[in-house]
């Protein structure tokens, strides 16, 4: 398989990891729009959320509780947001299932200003 996240899992490509467990890692984006840009992805791999089904509706729970987690660790108190691009239109650029934790300023909406 040739995707860019399925490699940070593996360790094939490093990464500056903010958070791990045995379903889900936390790392920073290597091109951040804000102060602290986190990536949070499944290690298990899942293209979008078109692609959460009955087997692994769990990891969505398992991703927002680590979201909540990485979030406080990161001093984020004031704020911060998530996002999800799902497939090309939506802006999603890495086919595997990722949400994008944004936050250390005030931000606008709806781009990250």
């Amino acid at each position: 398989m040739d995707c860019v996240f399925c490699k940070i899992v593996s360790g094939e490509i490093p990464a500056k990891i903010v958070y791990e467990d045995e379903q889900v890692l936390a790392f920073n984006d290597v091109n951040p729009v804000a102060p602290v840009h986190v990536l949070v992805i499944p290690k298990k791999h899942i293209v979008c959320v078109d692609d959460i089904n009955s087997d692994n509706k769990y990891i969505i729970g398992d991703i927002f509780f680590t979201i909540s987690k990485v979030a406080k660790k990161l001093n984020l108190a004031s704020g911060y947001r998530i996002i999800n691009n799902c497939k090309e239109d939506g802006g999603q650029t890495v086919n595997h299932l990722h949400f994008h934790l944004l936050g250390g300023k005030k931000l606008g909406w709806p781009g990250v200003d």
